[in-house]
């Protein structure tokens, strides 16, 4: 089963990845990519290769050249998001990609905010901390980037007091890539907290959607 594969090679790319854009997280992370499509070559494609692989529609080790096995990914990508399924990776494409998947800086980020976190609560715990912070990605009301979703100010208590730079495990990297999939236990929560330790009188007024561990999550 997927949950119980190791990630040996994940971790020990995406970690050192985490403080920068590094491999794979090149220009296709910032505001605008170029247009990929058969025959590119460069680390836009390997990020693409990335994207769709944590997404399930790339199979294939990630390279740096965009082959068939990319333009059939990339289309199966289009065709399950209602977008022009030709293959080639535009503008709507990427858009559409960067909502819905993270680059391999980005999983990293998102693996250390479940372990810090949510180390401590059962695996679908941690998978829902995951998906609330891409649900808060795919919401108008939150930032545009992983990155800027997991650092915004006060967002979560361990990025505040330091825990969120504790080496995530095996498992943290497992849950993240359950919620990038589209695993999400808290049915589309964009709030999440500790009852016994909340001191914010307006996170009990949101409207409860689960109930996991240790953690009410709301929207």
């Amino acid at each position: 089963m997927r949950r119980k594969k190791t990630l040996t090679a994940v971790l020990a790319g995406a970690i050192v990845a985490a403080g920068s854009l590094g491999a794979f997280g090149g220009s296709a992370s910032a505001s605008a990519a170029p247009v990929l499509r058969p025959g590119s070559t460069g680390g836009d494609v390997a990020d693409l290769q990335f994207r769709l692989q944590t997404l399930g529609y790339f199979k294939g080790a990630v390279t740096t050249t965009y082959g068939m096995a990319t333009r059939n990914a990339v289309s199966r990508f289009q065709r399950a998001n209602g977008l022009a399924h030709d293959g080639i990776a535009g503008p709507a494409t990427w858009s559409k990609l960067k909502k819905l998947s993270v680059n391999k800086p980005e999983l990293a980020k998102l693996a250390r905010v479940i372990y810090s976190e949510a180390r401590g609560e059962v695996y679908k715990g941690q998978v829902a901390v995951g998906a609330v912070v891409m649900n808060r990605l795919r919401s108008p009301l939150f930032p545009k980037t992983v990155t800027d979703v997991i650092f915004e100010p006060y967002a979560f208590t361990a990025v505040a007091d330091g825990q969120y730079w504790l080496l995530p495990n095996n498992t943290a990297f497992l849950a993240a890539k359950d919620a990038v999939r589209g695993w999400d236990p808290t049915k589309k929560a964009l709030y999440y907290y500790n009852p016994v330790t909340a001191k914010s009188k307006w996170i009990l007024t949101r409207r409860v959607t689960a109930k996991i561990g240790n953690h009410v999550f709301a929207i």
